[in-house]
């Protein structure tokens, strides 16, 4: 297969290697993929035949999903757990990772607790009963995207942005009808509290709960770092309510787009781009003209962030979306456009993903006027994605796999042992 020799297949660690290796090519390097093919084959064979359980498990692991695509911090705690079974592991350093994880999560737990009451206060869970109460799983992304300690104003208030987010996305999917969505698009892109006053009842709880959290935000960048990001904010929002009134018109007229037509509009309303433009002033990154500019017209590294974040939604909960009373997905929109079977349809989305992230690896090397530590979150959200939605709606319904996340992440500790040094 390509150039590599078949020798090679014995060494399985390093096969699993070149394997993870592969993940990380670029647009137009085919020997890479050439690698990622020639491992697969090998490494399902050996899982296949293999009595070594331990290394099979880990080798299954990756190919269910190859690291590079994988929400770091789940990763670091299902791995503590591999470590410990591990012949010759150190014990001293496996007791750090404990304590180091659960220190960490004792953090992420007073953030938690933070963003619930904030949660409880807003009224909207109680007062909007069609809108998705999903609190833990909004918390869930930002771990995903920034889990360490000295990020809790970050993850606090990207929290209060996704709830926001999650509910502003039912309104206009399931509840509201066209001219009231009409009303409320037009209310953000004025963003004026003035206009509170021509929306029916249940928007106007809606919209100030988002006035004031988008203000408080903006408020203490403009303290922090003298900058008014208002404008900025703004913008993003407003592009996420044309586009979710884009998609609410294609529903009520039952209008199904090319795949490339839906795809143009859905990477803005999967809300990946607000959250990262919101990420961009949370992270506290250094704020100059360029990286205004490029967050602005939302640049290439975000864009293909967004987009993998919108195929792999797709695949998790376009059946439950469509039950629900929702725009046809990638998939249908695919499926109607060539007259493919919903199987081959998610081949071929699956395929976008993998080319998605091939584009992703050659934006996150290249020259840009965004901090390293930005940069690392738009990969993160990516990869966020891929956890919430590789077993179906992770988000929406919080099946049986996000809830084990949430308890191994946010409520069970990793038992300690004391270890003599």
């Amino acid at each position: 297969m390509g150039n590599f020799k078949m020798c090679l297949s014995e060494d399985w660690e390093g096969m699993l290697s070149l394997y993870e290796a592969s993940f990380l090519s670029e647009e137009g390097e085919s020997i890479l993929q050439f690698a990622r093919d020639f491992t697969t084959t090998s490494l399902k064979k050996y899982v296949e035949q293999s009595e070594d359980q331990n290394l099979s498990m880990i080798i299954s692991h990756a190919l269910e999903l190859p690291l590079h695509w994988r929400m770091l911090r789940l990763e670091s705690r299902w791995y503590i757990d591999v470590y410990e079974r591990k012949q010759g592991m150190n014990p001293l350093l496996l007791e750090l990772a404990k304590l180091d994880f659960n220190s960490v999560q004792a953090t992420h737990q007073d953030d938690l607790k933070y963003v619930s009451r904030w949660w409880r206060n807003t009224g909207l869970g109680e007062k909007l009963s069609f809108a998705r109460d999903r609190i833990v799983e909004n918390f869930l992304w930002t771990i995903g995207e920034t889990f360490e300690p000295q990020f809790s104003y970050c993850r606090r208030m990207s929290t209060k942005v996704n709830s926001l987010l999650t509910t502003i996305d039912d309104i206009y999917d399931v509840y509201g009808t066209l001219d009231e969505l009409e009303l409320f698009t037009d209310a953000v892109q004025r963003w004026d509290v003035n206009a509170i006053e021509q929306l029916p009842d249940y928007m106007k709880l809606c919209f100030l709960s988002l006035y004031n959290t988008i203000n408080e935000i903006a408020f203490d960048v403009l303290k922090e770092q003298e900058f008014h990001i208002i404008p900025y904010l703004k913008k993003a929002l407003a592009d996420i309510c044309k586009s979710y009134l884009l998609e609410a018109k294609w529903y009520h007229s039952g209008y199904t787009p090319s795949l490339q037509e839906y795809l143009d509009n859905a990477w803005i309303s999967v809300a990946a781009p607000v959250m990262l433009v919101h990420a961009y002033f949370l992270v506290k990154s250094p704020i100059t003209n360029d990286a205004l500019k490029c967050l602005e017209e939302y640049s290439n590294v975000i864009r293909c962030s967004s987009m993998i974040v919108r195929l792999a939604d797709d695949l998790g909960t376009s059946s439950d979306e469509l039950k629900r009373g929702d725009v046809p997905k990638s998939i249908q929109c695919y499926m109607h456009e060539t007259g493919a079977s919903e199987a081959k349809a998610r081949d071929h989305i699956r395929f976008l993903i993998s080319e998605t992230w091939n584009k992703m690896n050659k934006e996150r090397v290249a020259d840009s006027p965004f901090s390293e530590t930005f940069i690392g979150v738009v990969i993160n959200l990516a990869r966020m994605a891929q956890c919430m939605y590789q077993y179906g709606d992770g988000h929406g319904i919080g099946n049986h796999e996000t809830k084990d996340h949430v308890l191994s992440l946010l409520v069970q500790p990793i038992p300690c042992l004391s270890v003599t040094i």
